[in-house]
């Protein structure tokens, strides 16, 4: 009955670029995100299944372990952005490469080097799951983008402001890293940017005003009601990931060596962190 369940609930989801999906608001929610999360209970099965198809004819097989890099957040908010004004690798057949240079001029690679691959928010005033594939992102404007990149940032009550300096300070680490690699190439790799969407602890506007002592001016935005709350300094992780095109000089095996910075993956990273300030900026005015 479940696994029927959650193929009609998928179904349902697929239906939609950007859609929201509810979650039972009995219990503890952070539980139910981790065991009931359709996107990430389908691909597991998929994945289960190819592999079953695949082991009638074999009995021993070579994996390579990967990180669960939402693991140690209770409601993991994720956004991975497809990263760089290229995405074909050198390998790639004509027709690949056709069609990765279309998918780039149509979105916003092509014109700030970065474009939504994917997105998942908690807005813990409703109980839903936010959703936004990667076919939306590639429709999306300039503008589009930054929007979408605003609600990435708002958790449906108020805009999470104090996550603004954590990620905008590792984008420029990793921008400054990246701008001394010779040769490097990170074609169609992703940028993740990960927070936890635990509701932070409320504290009633009209307490004593020791208890209010540190809060933040949230309590004048609408958004927030009666209530105001203390920012604490959240743990946010930005992580390359993809590598499976990526090369550079030390690659024995790859045919073309690249001179100089990924000028691409370092254009869109510019603009990415032109366009949280710009958000942070504008949200504090």
């Amino acid at each position: 009955m479940k696994s029927h369940k959650l193929e009609e609930e998928f179904e349902w989801l697929k239906k939609s670029e950007v859609l929201y999906y509810s979650v039972e608001k009995k219990g503890n929610v952070s539980s139910q995100f981790k065991h009931h999360n359709p996107w990430s209970m389908k691909c597991h099965q998929q994945q289960l299944q190819r592999m079953k198809e695949n082991a009638k004819h074999r009995n021993q097989y070579k994996f390579i372990l990967l990180e669960n890099l939402t693991s140690r957040y209770e409601v993991p908010c994720v956004l991975d952005l497809k990263m760089g004004t290229r995405q074909h690798g050198d390998d790639a057949s004509e027709e690949k490469k056709a069609n990765q240079i279309r998918k780039c001029q149509q979105s916003t690679s092509a014109v700030i080097g970065v474009r939504v691959c994917g997105m998942q928010v908690y807005q813990p005033g409703t109980g839903q799951l936010m959703f936004m594939n990667k076919y939306h992102g590639r429709k999306l404007s300039v503008q589009g983008f930054k929007e979408a990149l605003y609600q990435f940032f708002h958790n449906g009550k108020y805009l999470r402001r104090e996550l603004f300096e954590p990620v905008l300070k590792k984008l420029t680490e990793l921008k400054s890293v990246l701008e001394k690699q010779e040769s490097y190439r990170f074609y169609s790799s992703s940028l993740l940017i990960i927070y936890d969407g635990k509701v932070l602890q409320e504290v009633a506007v009209d307490s004593d005003p020791e208890d209010l002592e540190g809060l933040s001016e949230e309590s004048s935005d609408e958004s927030a009601g009666a209530y105001a709350y203390k920012p604490t300094t959240s743990s946010v992780d930005v992580r390359m990931i993809d590598f499976a095109h990526t090369t550079c000089r030390y690659y024995g095996e790859d045919s073309v060596v690249h001179e100089g910075q990924d000028t691409g993956y370092v254009f869109g990273l510019q603009n990415l962190i032109a366009i949280i300030k710009e958000i942070r900026d504008e949200s504090s005015e």
